[in-house]
C-alpha cells in the first residue's frame, strides 16, 4: 500500500514538472475554492452571532425580574406573592430575617411606596419598610432540620458544648438552683426558683404585669 502511494505521488509530481501550466491552474482553482469557503463561513458566523445576540436581547427585554432566583432588590420593586428570604429590617442595615436553612417568606400585599406586608416562616405577618432589600427564592439545604445526630459526640463535633439546667445547680451558681431533689417549689425542704433579682418564679408565681380589675 505504501509502495503504491509513493508511485502515485511520484507520477503526479512528474506530471506537474512536465506541465507547469497545469500546476498553476490547479493551484489557482484550489485557492479560489478555499477563499470562497472562508467568505461563506465568515458570513454565516457573523449572521449567526447577530441572530444570537438579537435573541438574547429580546429575552432580556421580556424577562421578569421577579423570576430571577437569587436577585436582591428593594421590596418596593417586587410584586405580590413573591417568595423571598434574607430580609432587611432597616434600609441598608443588611439581611436580618429569614436566613435559616430551608426557610422563606412571602409578600401578602402589593408593596406600596412606604411599607410592605410579609408573612414570616413563623406564620406571623410583619409590616416592613419598602426600601428594605430582600433576596428572591428559598434558602438552600431544606433538609438541615431533619438531620439527626448519631451520638452525643456528634454534637461536640459541631462545636456545641453541654448545657446544664439551672435547677440542677446550687443556689450560688444559678437563681434556679437549690432545694431537695427536683423541687421547683418551696415545700418542706425545697427552695423556690428565683429570678436574678431575687423574685420567685417557675412555681406558679405571677411575674408579668397585673391585669386591671374591672
Amino acid at each position: 500500500m505504501a509502495l503504491w502511494r509513493a508511485r502515485v505521488a511520484s507520477s503526479t509530481f512528474l506530471n506537474y514538472l512536465s506541465r507547469p501550466s497545469a500546476f498553476i491552474s490547479h493551484f489557482n482553482s484550489t485557492t479560489a475554492t478555499t477563499t470562497a469557503c472562508r467568505n461563506l463561513t465568515t458570513d454565516v458566523g457573523e449572521k449567526g452571532t447577530e441572530s444570537l445576540r438579537g435573541n438574547m436581547m429580546n429575552q432580556l427585554m421580556h424577562l421578569d425580574i421577579n423570576s430571577l432566583i437569587g436577585s436582591c432588590m428593594p421590596l418596593a420593586a417586587m410584586r405580590i406573592g413573591t417568595v423571598i428570604h434574607n430580609i432587611e429590617v432597616n434600609p441598608g442595615q443588611g439581611g436580618k430575617l429569614v436566613r435559616a436553612a430551608g426557610t422563606s417568606a412571602k409578600i401578602l400585599k402589593e408593596p406600596s411606596s412606604t411599607k410592605c406586608l410579609v408573612r414570616l416562616p413563623s406564620g406571623s405577618e410583619k409590616w416592613i419598610d419598602s426600601r428594605c432589600r430582600a433576596s428572591i427564592g428559598v434558602v438552600s439545604n431544606p433538609s438541615h432540620g431533619a438531620k439527626k445526630l448519631r451520638k452525643a459526640g456528634h454534637s461536640r463535633w459541631l462545636g456545641r458544648r453541654p448545657t446544664v439546667r439551672g435547677v440542677a445547680m446550687n443556689p450560688v451558681d444559678h437563681p434556679h438552683g437549690g432545694g431537695e431533689g427536683r423541687s421547683k417549689s418551696s415545700g418542706a425542704w425545697g427552695r423556690t426558683s428565683l429570678t436574678p433579682w431575687g423574685k420567685p418564679c417557675k412555681s406558679g408565681y405571677k411575674t408579668g404585669p397585673l391585669k386591671r380589675r374591672r
